[in-house]
């Protein structure tokens, strides 16, 4: 077959991965942009995850997005990783070129922060402290777009004091740790709280961290999209925040990576979201 002829294909990496939504949201923009292609969900163990990078090129991928249990093993076994991605310690997209090399990236901030754009349009991430729970591979992703884009300081919680302080080292003096046990202490006077963790997540432990000092100012928004409506935003929304659901990030991560496999840049709109909760 000829490399005018072949169909590009893709997928997203991880264990488990029955779950993801990400075939569905990419099935549908292929058939939406009536482009030539597939998207295939792709359960790898750890330790087969470096042959089957070597194998997929040859196979006729050009990239495929990476989750749990993965995103951080990939930078040590990519050709080429951007800034961010290193910055981050995980990657999320990967891109195969025609020579095989694999170019590592992450966009899991730049769909956090665009997430928080389109739902939360008067957010202003200068105007006051961010509260961040949790410390994994998602945390650093928006702990880095936060800075980024000019939060003044970021409190920041976990179960496991010691990771959190590992990215207090890697991120420096905006990152303010503090005791799991002070994670509903932090509230006050931030403008921008954020839940990183699986808390409350189907089949995880409920999220308790009392939110009696919440400000009714602040943006709260939970990386958790099962269920779509958790009980970090529905009191946050009794007590006046305005809140944005997990969804709209995993939209809004997964264009760059469509448009640089596929060759056209996705729309990211209701149809869009509709489509992904429908499946």
């Amino acid at each position: 077959m000829t490399e005018l002829t072949r169909i590009p294909l893709a997928g997203v990496l991880g264990s488990p991965i029955a779950h993801s939504r990400s075939p569905a949201l990419h099935g549908y923009w292929l058939k939406r942009y009536g482009l030539k292609g597939h998207y295939i969900p792709m359960d790898v163990a750890q330790a087969d995850l470096r042959d089957v990078l070597a194998t997929m090129p040859k196979m006729g991928f050009v990239g495929c997005n990476v989750t749990i249990p993965h995103k951080e093993s990939v930078i040590g076994l990519a050709d080429i990783v951007t800034d961010r991605a290193a910055l981050i310690g995980a990657a999320n997209t990967l891109i195969f070129s025609k020579d095989g090399k694999i170019h590592a990236d992450n966009t899991d901030g730049t769909g956090f922060t665009a997430n928080l754009r389109q739902n939360a349009p008067a957010w202003q991430p200068q105007s006051g402290p961010a509260v961040v729970w949790g410390a994994g591979g998602a945390a650093r992703a928006v702990i880095a777009a936060l800075i980024e884009v000019g939060v003044p300081e970021i409190r920041l919680a976990n179960r496991s004091r010691a990771r959190a302080d590992a990215l207090r080292s890697d991120f420096g003096a905006k990152v303010h740790v503090h005791d799991w046990v002070q994670a509903g202490n932090i509230l006050e006077d931030a403008m921008t709280v954020v839940n990183t963790t699986s808390l409350g997540m189907v089949g995880k432990p409920e999220f308790r961290v009392p939110l009696d000092a919440l400000n009714p100012k602040a943006v709260v928004t939970d990386l958790v999209y099962a269920p779509l409506r958790t009980r970090l935003l529905v009191e946050a929304e009794a007590a006046g925040c305005r809140t944005v659901d997990g969804l709209g990030m995993l939209l809004h991560q997964a264009a760059p990576g469509f448009e640089r496999w596929f060759g056209v840049r996705p729309e990211v709109d209701e149809e869009t979201r509709a489509a992904v909760l429908a499946a």
